[in-house]
């Protein structure tokens, strides 16, 4: 299983969710970008502080709120993932529409769940 994944809004805080989700995700050997407000490294993987054009991003997984999302909707688009995990917190009816209108799937569900009943 390899769905490039982009983690939006990770934290080096190791009892956030979104840390959580970027150690499974590794240990579930799915390749995994992150971008965060702080600079670092969770499981070995380099925590970008800007936004990057990645290449290949099957799904990004939200930790952003959906207020805080509204900054990152073109970026999101613009990757043109195959689908948009949003996490418990992160619902956010106004991009599902956007989503929808760039023909882009969407899920509201756990990343963690997700990965830890083999459905990722």
């Amino acid at each position: 299983m390899n769905k490039k994944t982009l983690v939006l809004g990770a934290s080096l805080k190791p009892n956030r969710y979104s840390n959580y989700a970027v150690q499974r995700l590794v240990a579930n050997e799915v390749e995994v970008v992150a971008f965060g407000m702080r600079r670092g490294e969770i499981a070995g993987v380099e925590v970008d502080t800007e936004l990057l054009p990645y290449n290949g991003i099957d799904t990004v997984t939200l930790y952003l709120n959906p207020k805080r999302q509204q900054a990152y909707y073109d970026y999101v688009v613009s990757l043109n993932p195959k689908r948009v995990i949003f996490n418990p917190g992160t619902e956010n009816p106004e991009f599902y529409n956007i989503l929808k209108e760039n023909n882009i799937e969407f899920e509201v569900a756990c990343t963690l769940v997700l990965l830890s009943t083999n459905q990722y």
